[in-house]
C-alpha cells in the first residue's frame, strides 16, 4: 500500500515508515519511482518550515536524519533532501529554469461546523477502541505508530480506551470488528485502508457493515482538486488514473463528513456517531486526530486522571509486596497503582487517579518505601527513548 509526497518524502506505507525520493522530485521529475506513485496520488497537505502550508521542503535535522536512516545512511552523507533554497547563504545555488517553481496555493478551507452530541445532550466519551487495519501491520512489514498515539490522546482528555484491534485487509473481518466495537464503545477510531488501490477496502466495508450505500463526497472531491490542480502530472491523468483517485473520496452516503483543518482536503468521516475513520499515516492521523477534538464530546477537566511515575533501581520482586498492599489501600480512592520493570535497570512505577494533589502525596511516600525518584512524564519518555 503506497502513499504519495507527504512532508517531503513518499511514505513506503501507509502507517510510517517513508522513502526518501526526495522532496524536490516533482519539481525536477527526475525520479521515475516518484513520478509513478505522484501520478495516482494527490497531497493530502504542504509542509514548509515555518509551517504546514507552502512549498514541499524542509531544513529539519531531524527529519533528515530520518530521511537517511530510512536509506541506511548517515543524514551528512544523504541528499535526499535538498537544503531549502529559502534559507539563508553566502553563495546561493544558481538555479535553471527547471529549477525554479513558484511557491504553491496557500489553502484556507472552512472547516465543518460543529454537530450537536451524537451521544446525546449531556453526555460525554467514557470508553473508546482503536481498529488498525492493514496486512503490513500483521505481517511485520509496518511498525503501528498510530494506536500509541491514539492511547495518549485517550488518557489526555480522560477516555477510558478499552481495546486495540489489529486486523487484516480483509472486509469480513472489517465489517463484524466495527459492528461489534461501534455497540460496545462510545468512541472508535479505525487507521489505515482508505487509499485509491485495489487493497483500501476500508470505507467499502464500512459502508457494507452499516447497511449504506457508497457514493462520492461532492466537497471532498472539489478540495481534492483545488489541492492538486497545480500538477502537470494530476492533469494528465488517464480516466482509469481519475477514477481510482476518487476512490478516496467514495464514502457511506449516510456518513458524517468532518473537515476539521483549513489545509488539508481529507477529511474524517463518522459512522453512527461513534465510528472515525483516519488514513494510516502516522502524520497525518495524528494531526487530523488532535483537529476532531473539537467536534468530540469529551470528558470534562475533572474527569481527566493524573499520573506520577517512580523510578527505583530495586527488582521488581523487592518492591512487589509494598505494591500489592499498596493498590489494596488505595483502590476505593479510584488509585491505580502498576509497575513496569527495565531489563537489568531498575522499575518504574505508576500512580494514576483524579485528585492529582492526593496522588502526588502518594507518590511521595512511594519514592521513601522503593528508595526511587519521582519522575516527570517527559523525563520517563526520555529516559525510556533511550534505552
Amino acid at each position: 500500500m503506497q502513499y504519495s509526497s507527504l512532508f517531503g518524502l513518499t511514505p513506503l506505507s501507509r502507517h510510517g515508515r517513508y522513502h526518501a525520493f526526495g522532496a524536490f522530485a516533482r519539481a525536477t521529475k527526475s525520479h521515475p519511482h516518484f513520478r509513478a506513485f505522484s501520478v495516482h496520488h494527490p497531497p493530502l497537505f504542504y509542509i514548509t518550515s515555518r509551517g504546514l502550508s507552502g512549498h514541499l521542503s524542509t531544513t529539519s535535522p531531524s527529519l533528515k536524519a530520518r530521511v537517511a536512516s530510512s536509506r541506511g545512511m548517515s543524514s551528512s552523507a544523504s541528499n535526499a533532501v535538498p537544503p531549502d533554497p529559502s534559507a539563508p547563504s553566502q553563495q546561493p545555488p544558481a538555479q535553471n529554469q527547471d529549477q525554479a517553481t513558484s511557491e504553491p496555493p496557500k489553502f484556507n478551507f472552512p472547516l465543518s461546523p460543529v454537530p450537536e452530541n451524537p451521544l446525546g445532550e449531556g453526555r460525554y466519551i467514557k470508553t473508546a477502541a482503536a481498529l488498525v487495519i492493514g496486512d503490513e501491520i500483521l505481517n511485520g512489514k509496518t511498525l503501528d505508530r498510530n494506536s500509541n498515539y491514539f492511547a495518549r490522546f485517550c488518557f489526555e482528555n480522560g477516555i477510558d480506551l478499552k481495546r486495540i484491534e489489529i486486523i487484516p485487509d480483509d472486509e469480513d473481518d472489517i465489517v463484524e470488528a466495527a459492528r461489534r466495537l461501534v455497540k460496545n464503545y462510545d468512541f472508535v477510531i479505525t487507521s489505515g485502508g482508505i487509499g485509491p488501490t485495489h487493497d483500501d477496502i476500508t470505507y467499502a466495508s464500512l459502508a457494507k457493515a452499516f447497511n449504506q450505500p457508497l457514493e462520492h463526497h461532492q466537497e471532498t472531491l472539489r478540495r481534492m482538486g483545488e489541492m492538486t490542480r497545480h500538477r502537470t502530472d494530476m492533469a494528465q491523468q488517464t480516466p482509469e488514473q481519475r477514477a481510482a483517485r476518487e476512490r478516496m473520496a467514495l464514502f457511506p452516503a449516510r456518513a458524517e463528513v468532518l473537515f476539521i483543518a483549513p489545509d488539508i482536503w481529507v477529511p474524517v468521516v463518522r459512522l453512527e456517531g461513534k465510528l472515525c475513520v483516519f488514513p494510516g499515516i502516522p502524520r497525518l492521523f495524528q494531526r487530523m486526530l488532535d483537529g476532531l477534538a473539537p467536534f468530540l464530546p469529551l470528558p470534562p477537566p475533572s474527569e481527566r486522571p493524573f499520573r506520577q511515575q517512580i523510578f527505583t533501581s530495586l527488582p521488581e520482586s523487592s518492591i512487589a509486596p509494598f505494591l500489592t498492599a499498596l493498590q489494596a489501600r488505595t483502590k476505593d480512592a479510584g488509585v491505580r497503582v502498576g509497575s513496569y520493570p527495565l531489563l537489568a535497570k531498575g522499575v518504574y512505577v505508576s500512580l494514576i487517579g483524579r485528585d492529582a494533589d492526593a496522588v502526588r502525596s502518594l507518590a511521595e511516600e512511594v519514592a521513601r518505601e522503593v528508595q526511587g525518584r519521582l519522575v516527570s512524564e517527559e523525563e520517563a519518555r526520555k529516559e525510556k527513548a533511550a534505552l
